[in-house]
């Protein structure tokens, strides 16, 4: 029988740690983590380590992602948002490695549960707003208030401000979930119906090339779409951040 096409989304406890009524156990999901904090680390210190000034192919992508995140930054926020750039920076090669270790085969992708998603974007937000209350103080909540509302409209224009400004946190963790988990299921369900065609034998053997011609597009797809979901998160990451220091 076929394995489910969601089976590679299961969380899978490798350490059971329980404190009462918490569960922190060490799953497949706290090992991934890892192992992208891991390949992160070590891409970084043996690049730089070892720089030199005609770079290698992996300092030369190093300094590439560098140079693209911080120019990301520079446009979207201005100087006053460079100070911002590690973490920025950091939060951008998190999920580019997730995503693209989850495309190794019978791997696990961190990016594709929505507790990760929304915890990232939960935590993010918190600062952003933190960042602006320290900037400008009370102030700050006059984002809330569109320049040159009637009064009247004010408790309506600030109500949907705010749905809309909370909304922030839930669009930032859908997106990058729901494309993940999307794109990989899309892939196991035709490897699968790949696979039973092999099995048919025949006709059905040949005609299984089809769908492992697609699986193989669809591939090279996901490939593209792990840099782009890293880096549609940063740039609003970045466009949130911006509101909060110069009152957008």
């Amino acid at each position: 029988m076929l394995a489910s096409p969601f089976e590679q989304f299961q969380i899978v406890s490798f350490l059971p740690i329980k404190l009462g009524t918490f569960n922190i156990s060490f799953t497949n999901s706290s090992f991934y983590m890892l192992i992208v904090v891991s390949a992160i680390l070590l891409l970084f210190t043996l690049t730089t380590t070892k720089a030199t000034i005609i770079p290698s192919k992996w300092q030369s992508v190093v300094e590439m992602l560098y140079e693209f995140v911080y120019n990301l930054v520079e446009e979207q926020v201005g100087p006053k948002g460079v100070k911002y750039f590690p973490i920025i920076f950091a939060t951008f090669l998190f999920i580019l490695f997730c995503n693209l270790i989850g495309m190794i085969p019978y791997s696990f992708t961190v990016t594709s549960h929505i507790i990760v998603t929304f915890g990232l974007a939960l935590a993010i937000f918190v600062g952003i707003n933190i960042i602006g209350v320290s900037t400008h103080g009370a102030h700050f909540f006059s984002l809330f208030l569109p320049q040159g509302a009637p009064l009247a409209l004010a408790p309506f224009l600030v109500l949907i401000e705010l749905i809309s400004y909370l909304f922030r946190v839930v669009s930032l963790a859908v997106r990058l979930f729901a494309n993940m988990m999307s794109g990989h299921s899309l892939l196991k369900i035709l490897s699968g119906f790949a696979w039973t065609m092999m099995c048919m034998g025949g006709v059905m053997f040949v005609a299984s090339f089809i769908p492992l011609a697609i699986i193989f597009a669809l591939t090279g797809l996901e490939l593209a779409i792990a840099f782009l979901q890293a880096y549609v998160f940063t740039l609003l990451v970045c466009i949130y951040l911006n509101d909060a220091i110069n009152l957008h």
